[in-house]
């Protein structure tokens, strides 16, 4: 998601269908941004293989070739395009919950569970892909248990780069690893209430590792630290991952 976004064309492109209020033609959006229509049909190719925009079919009476009609899918991040609105709604319902002072081991379990929910959505979807394509499970079991702590850190990132955190993973003197966040999608919230939003940001985390551990046979993950926006050493986690002989 983030390569697709990486180049400038195609994050104005992301940008105006964001802003729009209707589904726009490939047309219009050459207009808007001074493209040429085949430059903004290769982009907009690129976003639909990423899985951010789909198209739809302009039903009309008028003679001549029908135009597709491009906007965000429903699950395309908003990469502060929200409204106002929800804005808002953040706020006042951040500052209520910091008027109830919940437990924060409570706040740690909601984040969890939905880290864990997502990442368990998306190991379901890459599982089914990769159906058939399994090796033999006694095949070169130390390697593969290595490679398989690897491939468990990269999921992690992956997951917490799908929400915005911009994440690098870097080995610990201790061995463990650390992730570190070099942005926070939660940053103007985490500021105001870094004690509720870090937290619950902490719970995500801990669901994700913890779940994208379970996809990886004979690897366990968890997190042993987590620095918050309040900490000398902010937005950071240290995840530690283990390989073992679990069955199952």
């Amino acid at each position: 998601m983030l390569k697709a976004l990486a180049d400038d064309s195609r994050y104005a492109i992301f940008a105006e269908l964001g802003r729009a209020d209707r589904a726009l033609s490939t047309v219009e959006l050459a207009q808007r941004l001074d493209l040429h229509p085949n430059t903004v049909r290769l982009h907009l190719e690129r976003l639909r293989e990423a899985g951010l925009v789909h198209s739809s079919t302009e039903a009309h009476g008028a003679p001549g070739r029908p135009q597709h009609l491009w906007a965000l899918t429903p699950d395309a991040p908003a990469l502060g395009l929200e409204p106002d609105g929800f804005r808002v709604l953040a706020h006042l319902l951040a500052d209520a919950l910091a008027v109830v002072a919940p437990d924060p081991d409570a706040l740690v379990t909601v984040g969890r569970r939905a880290g864990a929910g997502r990442a368990g959505a998306a190991g379901a979807r890459g599982s089914r892909s990769a159906r058939g394509s399994r090796r033999h499970p006694t095949a070169a079991r130390p390697q593969a248990g290595a490679a398989e702590a690897v491939a468990a850190i990269e999921g992690i990132v992956a997951e917490l780069a799908d929400l915005g955190f911009d994440p690098a993973a870097e080995r610990t003197q201790g061995g463990a690893t650390a992730v570190a966040f070099a942005s926070c999608p939660f940053r103007e919230l985490a500021t105001a209430y870094p004690d509720l939003v870090c937290t619950l940001h902490r719970g995500v985390t801990e669901g994700i590792v913890a779940a994208v551990g379970r996809r990886h046979p004979g690897v366990s993950a968890s997190v042993t630290a987590f620095s918050t926006l309040v900490d000398a050493d902010p937005c950071r986690a240290e995840v530690a991952v283990a390989v073992g002989d679990r069955q199952g």
